[in-house]
């Protein structure tokens, strides 16, 4: 199974900033959203907590948690990353999508296979930020640039990362 690690980062790495996104970048949502329809979605319970009601039919949440009584409709909670990886392996997906926060992007960071990231170009002060990627590991293999407009405060480049040798 690949894990794809999905995000949207400022040029210093801020991805959140008082539990939300500190940008409105619709062409990026819809990306986002494009890429995780119908997928198995990774993610830590304050980021299930931030996005109530974003989910489509189809996706499957698993939520990395220390609350062993919460409830995940249409989903699982796990009580740890590697748990939490060994479910939708368990139900033969063949990808699972890790979407935050950045504790969940840290500790999966390992196991990833694909990053698909966007680079926000802006620098902004925020209280979450995505880890270091090491350079060596990673080989750029697309990437889209996205100009500012009127509906686009900044400028940003989704690019696409595979991982050179395989993970774990």
């Amino acid at each position: 199974m690949t894990v794809t690690l999905i995000a949207a980062h400022s040029e210093n790495g801020v991805i959140a900033k008082d539990g939300r996104l500190p940008w409105h970048l619709p062409d990026e949502i819809a990306h986002f959203r494009a890429y995780c329809q119908g997928k198995w979605l990774m993610l830590g319970r304050r980021t299930w907590d931030e996005m109530q009601g974003w989910f489509r039919p189809g996706q499957v949440p698993v939520v990395v948690t220390r609350n062993a009584r919460l409830r995940v409709p249409g989903g699982y909670a796990a009580g740890s990353v590697e748990e939490g990886l060994a479910i939708p392996e368990r139900h033969g997906a063949e990808e699972c999508v890790v979407v935050g926060g950045g504790e969940i992007f840290a500790a999966t960071m390992p196991y990833a296979g694909i990053l698909l990231l966007t680079e926000v170009h802006t620098t902004l002060a925020g209280d979450v930020h995505f880890p270091p990627v090491p350079a060596g590991d990673w080989q750029e293999t697309e990437h889209h640039h996205h100009p500012a407009d009127a509906t686009h405060a900044f400028a940003f480049t989704i690019r696409r990362f595979v991982r050179r040798h395989s993970p774990h």
